[in-house]
């Protein structure tokens, strides 16, 4: 109450977006309470960006140690939400091979991410699924190093979305037809 006290107006501050109110949506009511009068404090008096109300949020969950339950070898879907560091990544599956504290590291079709928990979603794959992926992820090292090639060489947009959605396979083969494109455009940035 004593920060109500010390700034009676901040009671009158509401937030104007969706994006200001979203990140608080994990939090308890009185956690909310909490996250809005700091963020409004953070940002002067006046109303916080997202940015700012995620920020607290962040600080919120580290503070409360909400424990790391992913496992080493679970199968996890990336939730861009919020995180514009994430776009393109969204749906892609990835597969843990770090657990940290706050986050995650996985093994996907073009390298090694370390991603915050509030972006990942287990599939829950039983154990013998998550073996089975393991052995789609390992068979699929060369091709995804030919998808990392041509999608790092700075192609049209186009180009990237197609080669994103071939990351994105749970196969580790392509079909004939993605076969020959990709040939294609590994032919276009050889010459």
């Amino acid at each position: 109450m004593d920060n109500l006290q010390k700034c009676p107006q901040i009671v009158d501050i509401l937030p104007t977006a969706e994006g200001q109110v979203r990140p608080m949506t994990k939090l308890e009511p009185q956690e909310q309470h909490e996250v809005w009068l700091r963020a409004v404090e953070l940002a002067g008096g006046k109303v916080p960006t997202g940015r700012i109300v995620k920020d607290v949020v962040q600080k919120i969950m580290e503070r409360t140690k909400v424990p790391n339950t992913y496992q080493i070898g679970e199968v996890c879907q990336i939730l861009v939400k919020d995180n514009p560091e994430l776009r393109g990544k969204g749906g892609c599956w990835g597969i843990v091979s770090a657990v940290n504290e706050f986050s995650c590291t996985l093994r996907m079709w073009d390298g090694e991410y370390t991603i915050g928990l509030q972006h990942l979603k287990s599939y829950n794959y039983l154990p013998a699924e998550c073996e089975q992926m393991q052995v789609i992820c390992d068979a699929c090292g060369g091709l995804r190093l030919r998808i990392n090639r041509v999608y790092s060489s700075g192609l049209e947009e186009s180009v990237q979305k197609f080669l994103e959605s071939l990351g994105k396979l749970n196969r580790a083969s392509l079909t004939a037809l993605e076969e020959k494109l990709l040939k294609v455009l590994e032919s276009e940035i050889r010459d």
